[in-house]
């Protein structure tokens, strides 16, 4: 885990604490710590951490902008990918139960250990050792190039989840129309959902295309489920 990470610890016992689930510590006599209270002060300097990066890189943007960009790199759904990489599963030590029910693979064991090794490098190095694993394994390596997405709303992914809550089929995207030269194309793109909402959308990228139509079909089915309440 060090060779990954490219850190040594000063005391290793803090990176065993950080990869050590509360169901070994339990099976372990002794006074073997869990990662629990390393879990809790890493959530407070991986935010800490990001809101820095953020500030320091966009100057002009809103709180909200920021918030929102904040909240799209500490969600569980960047820092799982993140722990896949590390295979970080492979490091953690588990109690016979928890390992019997595929605790290494669990998204929830991931996000924990991996915010609990922020912690740990925190107490170890400081904030600068901290600082060189979120920049090189948590924030994008060109965090001004993806700038925009962070912030932005993701309307597909939240018509999913609008789906998904009334029990729904997923919405189907296809691009219907392509206008303007090579370099410089409009794109058309038709949405269907709930079999009967359709909505089309336009952009300079099908991703944009794809963007604006689930909004415009995501405000309708909002609408809608308003006036029926």
């Amino acid at each position: 885990m060090e060779d990954l990470i490219g850190y040594r610890f000063q005391n290793p016992q803090l990176l065993l604490e950080a990869l050590t689930h509360s169901s070994y510590a339990r099976e372990t006599p002794g006074s073997c710590r869990d990662n629990e209270q390393l879990e809790f002060l890493g959530d407070a300097v991986l935010n800490f951490l990001v809101s820095v990066a953020l500030v320091n890189a966009f100057p002009e943007w809103e709180e909200g902008q920021l918030t929102r960009a904040r909240a799209r790199l500490v969600a569980a759904t960047n820092l799982c990918k993140v722990g896949a990489r590390l295979e970080l599963g492979a490091y953690l030590r588990l109690g016979r139960g928890e390992e019997k029910t595929g605790g290494r693979n669990k998204s929830a064991l991931f996000v924990n250990a991996l915010e609990a090794l922020v912690a740990a490098l925190f107490r170890d190095g400081g904030l600068e050792a901290a600082r060189g694993f979120v920049a090189s394994f948590i924030l994008p390596a060109d965090l001004i190039a993806a700038g925009e997405d962070l912030f932005s709303v993701d309307y597909k992914s939240a018509l999913q989840e609008h789906l998904q809550a009334f029990r729904k089929s997923p919405a189907e995207y296809q691009v219907v129309e392509e206008t303007g030269p090579e370099h410089q194309k409009t794109f058309t793109v038709e949405v269907l959902a709930t079999d009967k909402v359709v909505a089309r959308g336009r952009g300079t990228s099908k991703k944009a295309a794809e963007q604006e139509a689930a909004r415009l079909v995501l405000e309708r089915l909002r609408e809608k489920t308003v006036g029926n309440g």
